[in-house]
């Protein structure tokens, strides 16, 4: 007998997993973002009569794929159609009877790919421990981070606000799934991360969560209206149509996509802030956007100021994010000394700054190096200032590494972005990661680091010090855990008041 459980918009069926788990998949939170809710805050789902089948996957928000050689390495999932914006339960308790901490993942894809559907976010090992765990899937690309400037009087972030819509429908029926409203973890990874980093500075978002764990991003990325504005109106020239939002939502789905596609690839052959602002940077077309009513301040600066004090958070970083974008891509080779010192330069690195990277990672190649310094400015550095607000806050922050190493493309990807993510999940034989992890991954690493996160959720302790200014602990996930304290702390150093 297949287990059956009531939400606010009617009943749902869903089917046994492994451990003793049930799984409930593609519940509504949201109204098809089709025709006038196109580009449109996120509307209550219709209720239905009878009884919904939830035993399978829904659709997944539309997006182009992943261009090569990524669409080999990161696993993706497009399945057609236009309910999408829609969540997947799994729980230890099918009766509803238990009050279980709850945890929400937001998937990554740098704001344009990534779903909550991928088999390897399958949530059965988190419910296995105890934990209610719920994956999502929200609007991606102009769809989800369009903005157009001063005339555009249409709230932004609307993939944000579907974030939220989420977290409102956990609050509202997480309790019948056996799931404790007021124990909710968010956690997330690369843009998922960001995008928390963001939720914490929302006021629609205040007490919609308790505690965050941020992979890989933080609260530092996101563009003003002025960036977003040169983005959408790059888009809509692309596309042959004005900047407004009418007429982009009458533009068909795939002529869409194939313009955001350009429009990256114009972006990385000549990243220059005179026409993309910060996201030259950043490199990546859509983001959140600091519009003064959504997201009503940058969310590092918020978070600084206290907005989410009452939230503990657990953030980190892999040892070699950046390698997976210039290992795979064939770049790392072709960076010479003067791209790396131009490259150094727009971080707002110093010729000292550099020389003290030199000095830290003798023999390294400028590709090397390079990749040194953008690990650090896209994720670490954020990582630690997070830890810092909230700790200065009086909140719990707790930071890790991960540190081990791959074996694919002879060990050069390092501990690269994106290979801590099975080992949250415990779902290391997912054949969608082995592109990435190789066929022995360790796992003793994820039984240690999966138990972290549960741990985080369960009690809001890790299981190692909390990290302060004073007393810079980081749990290391190598091969064996360790701690640390302070590592890289020279480096660290060179970036007080640049990042």
């Amino acid at each position: 007998m297949r287990p059956v459980l009531v939400t606010r918009q009617g009943a749902v069926r869903g089917i046994t997993g492994p451990h003793g788990t049930t799984c409930f998949k593609n519940i509504p939170y949201a109204a098809a973002p089709t025709d006038s809710l196109r580009f449109a805050p996120p509307r209550p789902p219709d209720a239905w009569d009878g009884i919904r089948d939830a035993g399978a996957y829904g659709p997944t928000a539309p997006k182009a794929p992943y261009a090569p050689p990524m669409d080999r390495l990161i696993p993706e999932v497009d399945i057609p159609g236009e309910e999408f914006l829609n969540l997947n339960v799994w729980t230890p308790d099918p009766s509803g009877s238990a009050s279980l901490p709850v945890m929400v993942w937001v998937h990554g894809g740098a704001f344009s790919n990534g779903s909550g559907s991928l088999s390897g976010y399958d949530g059965s090992a988190f419910a296995r421990d105890g934990v209610v765990l719920v994956t999502l899937n929200y609007r991606l690309g102009a769809e989800g981070f369009l903005h157009l400037g001063p005339e555009d009087t249409a709230p932004a972030n609307l993939g944000l606000l579907d974030q939220i819509a989420g977290l409102e429908w956990v609050r509202d029926n997480i309790a019948s799934f056996g799931g404790d409203p007021g124990r909710v973890t968010v956690f997330g990874q690369s843009a998922g991360a960001m995008s928390i980093g963001a939720l914490l500075a929302m006021p629609a978002a205040k007490g919609l969560f308790h505690r965050a764990a941020l992979q890989s991003g933080a609260a530092h990325h996101a563009l003003s209206t002025d960036s977003a504005a040169l983005i959408g109106t790059r888009l809509a020239a692309l596309l042959g149509v004005p900047p407004t939002r009418p007429d982009l939502a009458a533009v068909p789905q795939e002529l869409l996509l194939a313009a955001q596609q350009q429009l990256r690839s114009d972006m990385s052959a000549r990243p220059d802030p005179a026409l993309w602002g910060e996201a030259a940077l950043n490199l990546m077309p859509f983001e959140p956007v600091v519009d003064r009513a959504t997201l009503p301040r940058a969310p590092a600066e918020a978070v600084a100021d206290g907005t989410a004090a009452d939230v503990d958070v657990l953030v980190g970083c892999t040892r070699d994010e950046f390698r997976l974008f210039t290992v795979p891509t064939g770049l790392a080779p072709l960076v010479t000394d003067e791209l790396l010192e131009r490259g150094a330069a727009a971080y707002g690195l110093s010729p000292q700054g550099m020389l003290t990277y030199r000095a830290a990672f003798p023999g390294a190649t400028p590709g090397e190096l390079l990749a040194e310094i953008a690990t650090d400015w896209f994720y670490r550095l954020p990582a630690l200032r997070l830890a810092e607000a909230q700790a200065r806050q009086g909140a719990r922050a707790f930071v890790y590494e991960f540190a081990w190493p791959p074996l694919p493309l002879g060990g050069e990807l390092g501990a690269c972005h994106a290979v801590d993510v099975p080992f949250v999940f415990d779902n290391l034989a997912d054949p969608g990661f082995t592109p990435l992890l190789g066929d022995t991954p360790p796992q003793h690493l994820a039984d240690s680091m999966h138990a972290a996160w549960v741990a985080f959720a369960t009690t809001g302790d890790p299981g190692w010090p909390a990290y302060g200014e004073h007393d810079r602990t980081v749990r290391n996930f190598g091969s064996m855990p360790t701690l640390a304290h302070a590592p890289r702390e020279h480096l660290r150093a060179l970036w007080d008041g640049l990042r």
